[in-house]
């Protein structure tokens, strides 16, 4: 493997480091085109496994170090002997940027100090962001390192977006406010849609009324109006919002302290239910797994049939109020596992949708799945052209992270 120092063409390290796990890859910003392809699993324990994917074929290793760190050090370090395009730099997911990052930014020590000041806001993500940022540094000191913030396209909305109804000190001196989540993958999308209807339908893109629905094992929604993020469904955290895998979504607060005088549970016990043992798991008792609840809500499981009518009832209430913040609706963008896959949940969202004038169109939308196409609309035209569209867009993470990173790299 080199190093591409010119600033020229390259490709990219993508580093998404969680608390017990990393995907990583090596990503061409021009093509998308993929490498190389990691994921580290249960690193930091004796069971630490991690799972490569080349050109060449798939393999498996078990990661030397005994820590979390020194195993991500681990996987970087293969990467050295590995043969591989030359590398342009490495770009990092980090969930939390709080109000302090707007935008992508190469690392230095003040923004490493920055990131982790920021763990409060993020407490199960953020150490881990800073200890990858930290371990691919020392691996690949030669290379930029630059971090791309989940929290930061949320960063135009609006005050009256952002703020809870709270106390002020709360806002000013704890940074109690909406930051919103998933926002790389609401960039991309909502990018990808406008190139599209652009293209397709003539619309200009500096006006296109967008909601970006992320549905997946989480889950978001995301106003955009002529390309920024005005509202979103998260808040200070990504428990926030619509029904998710295993987390709640919205809920009354004095939910936890009626959990905690009945059970004796202290509030980050509760927290912790909410965010892993609650959603589709809990409603049907049975399984997070949409492909799984709609097997067995067609062989007629009442849990699992609740389940995919609460997430659809509350996915379609968020997006019918995002069109608030929008003044209308253009286009409904669908992304995610579920919102890329999940055939059945879209044309049950789109039922819930038609008094917006989103009509599904039934070959269409199950024709999507099937497709490698980068875009498909799964609605109806309507009468002259007029009224919104649905369509779907795989998302790119990666791919943005990559594109963000060679673009600052290449600024100098």
């Amino acid at each position: 493997m080199s190093t591409d120092l010119s600033g020229g063409n390259g490709s990219v390290v993508v580093v998404n480091c969680g608390s017990s796990s990393v995907k990583l890859a090596v990503v061409d910003p021009a093509t998308g085109e993929r490498s190389l392809s990691c994921l580290g699993e249960r690193l930091g324990t004796d069971d630490a496994v991690v799972h490569f994917r080349t050109a060449q074929g798939e393999r498996t290793i078990t990661p030397a170090a005994s820590t979390h760190r020194g195993a991500l050090a681990h996987v970087l370090q293969r990467l050295l002997d590995m043969d591989l395009p030359p590398l342009l730099g490495v770009g990092h997911r980090v969930v939390q940027g709080g109000k302090r990052f707007r935008s992508s930014v190469r690392v230095d020590e003040h923004v490493l100090r920055d990131i982790s000041d920021l763990s409060a806001l993020a407490p199960l993500h953020n150490p881990a962001n800073v200890a990858g940022i930290e371990a691919a540094r020392a691996v690949l000191p030669e290379l930029d390192h630059v971090a791309v913030f989940d929290t930061a396209f949320h960063q135009t909305m609006p005050e009256h977006a952002y703020r809870y109804a709270v106390p002020a000190r709360w806002y000013e001196e704890f940074g109690v406010r909406r930051y919103g989540m998933h926002g790389t993958s609401h960039r991309f999308v909502s990018q990808r849609a406008a190139e599209v209807l652009a293209r397709d339908a003539g619309a200009d893109p500096r006006s296109l009324k967008l909601v970006v629905a992320h549905l997946g094992n989480g889950c978001s929604a995301t106003a955009v109006l002529g390309g920024r993020s005005v509202d979103t469904t998260m808040g200070l955290t990504p428990l926030e919002g619509l029904v998710m895998g295993t987390r709640s979504g919205d809920l009354d607060p004095a939910v936890l302290e009626l959990v905690a005088e009945r059970t004796g549970a202290s509030t980050a016990e509760i927290v912790k239910q909410l965010n892993s043992a609650s959603g589709l798991l809990a409603l049907s008792g049975l399984s997070n797994d949409v492909r799984t609840l709609t097997e067995k809500a067609a062989q007629g499981h009442a849990g699992a049939r609740l389940a995919l009518e609460v997430f659809t009832y509350r996915a379609a209430k968020h997006v019918a109020g995002l069109t608030v913040a929008l003044g209308g609706l253009d286009a409904l963008v669908l992304t995610g596992g579920i919102g890329e896959h999940a055939t059945g949940v879209r044309s049950a969202l789109l039922a819930r949708l038609e008094h917006l004038g989103l009509v599904e169109d039934p070959a269409a939308n199950a024709a999507h799945g099937r497709s490698s196409t980068p875009a498909g609309r799964i609605t109806r035209e309507h009468p002259g052209g007029t009224g919104p569209l649905a369509m779907v867009v795989p998302t790119d993470e990666e791919l943005l992270i990559a594109r963000d990173t060679a673009e600052l790299v290449r600024r100098g």
